[in-house]
């Protein structure tokens, strides 16, 4: 059982967060993000960094279940990749993951936190945190069915129903009845009226300490942090306090950052990643997908972001932008792109 420890001493959660979590694929991961965190996304994202876990955009149980297209179509190389499923129903739930575990996916991600109307409408998402008993089933279900991990991304709260016994309340009922114990925490709660799919992540304001006294309190649970980090050296600092840290915006918008993750916060020994060297590892990915069909730009629109700070930056992002969405535009666009930051970004890091 699950119990509440008030009296657990912090650095006894600091201790167990340094060792158990040393090398947890859970210890740093990206977030997902609808539009963002497709399969060229991850693809290229893993060139970054071999040890972060990266997450699939939402995908419901009956598009999985039900679509015509292959929503869970991946890349070996995207390893280690936790599916995010969305969705209510118990039988649905365990029947994609599943299918999921069949197809290779490392971990299977209960998504209790967003806020959208689309989503409430499906009840799925953020609403779920009202009805904790559901997504205990929910998870009980697919933990009967699948070895892979099975984990929730949650929030602090919803709407009037924020207070800290509250969130005790969900976080044990999953723990104990669904035999859950990962979670990831979006350090917010949410308006499921009101405020906008957007406004849900900047609004309600950011409570880091609710997120370590949970970890005080379910000292035997696995509990990452996510909302609002930008840096490694904040990381770094929620890692102290919790087991795992999750970053989405900043981590698409400037994938720079991703580059040292590896070796601040796994303790690789491999050297620094060189951007320049990524791009170029990318090109038969990009020549194996323009060959089937796919359009540079939706491959490309994932990197623009990648030489923040360098100069030569603006015109790579430029020319990407203007280029790539041309009919036949190939490899070359990306070369053309490369050959305008190459040069600085490589006397910047020397």
């Amino acid at each position: 059982m699950f119990e509440k420890n008030p009296s657990h001493a912090l650095s006894s959660a600091n201790s167990h967060a340094a060792s158990a979590a040393a090398y947890s694929t859970n210890r740093f991961s990206v977030a997902p993000m609808l539009d963002w965190t497709d399969r060229h996304c991850r693809y290229f994202l893993r060139q970054l960094t071999h040890h972060t876990l990266l997450y699939t955009e939402m995908v419901t149980t009956g598009a999985i279940i039900h679509g015509k297209g292959d929503y869970l179509a991946f890349s070996e190389e995207e390893h280690p990749v936790c599916l995010q499923l969305g969705g209510s129903d118990p039988h649905d739930l365990a029947h994609a993951a599943r299918l999921a575990e069949a197809r290779g996916y490392d971990e299977i991600n209960l998504n209790v936190g967003c806020p959208s109307d689309r989503v409430q409408n499906g009840r799925f998402g953020a609403c779920l945190m009202a009805d904790a008993s559901l997504v205990a089933d929910c998870i009980k279900a697919m933990k009967e069915t699948v070895s892979i991990p099975v984990t929730v991304k949650t929030r602090i709260g919803i709407d009037e129903q924020d207070s800290y016994q509250f969130l005790c309340d969900f976080i044990g009922t999953v723990a104990e009845r669904g035999q859950c114990d990962t979670f990831i925490i979006h350090a917010r709660k949410a308006w499921l009226s009101g405020l906008s799919p957007k406004q849900n992540r900047e609004i309600p304001p950011l409570d880091y300490p609710r997120v370590y006294q949970l970890k005080k309190d379910f000292p035997r649970l696995t509990l990452a942090l996510n909302g609002g980090i930008k840096t490694l050296e904040e990381a770094k600092v929620h890692l102290t306090h919790l087991d795992g840290v999750m970053v989405g915006r900043e981590a698409y918008q400037n994938p720079g950052m991703l580059v040292d993750v590896d070796r601040e916060l796994f303790a690789s020994t491999s050297s620094p990643v060189d951007c320049v060297a990524a791009v170029e590892a990318m090109y038969p990915y990009i020549e194996r997908e323009l060959s089937q069909g796919t359009y540079l730009g939706h491959i490309t629109r994932h990197m623009l972001g990648l030489f923040q700070g360098v100069p030569g930056a603006r015109q790579w992002r430029r020319h990407l932008s203007e280029n790539a969405h041309k009919p036949g535009a190939d490899l070359q666009v990306l070369e053309q792109a490369l050959a305008k930051v190459s040069r600085q970004y490589r006397e910047s890091v020397s």
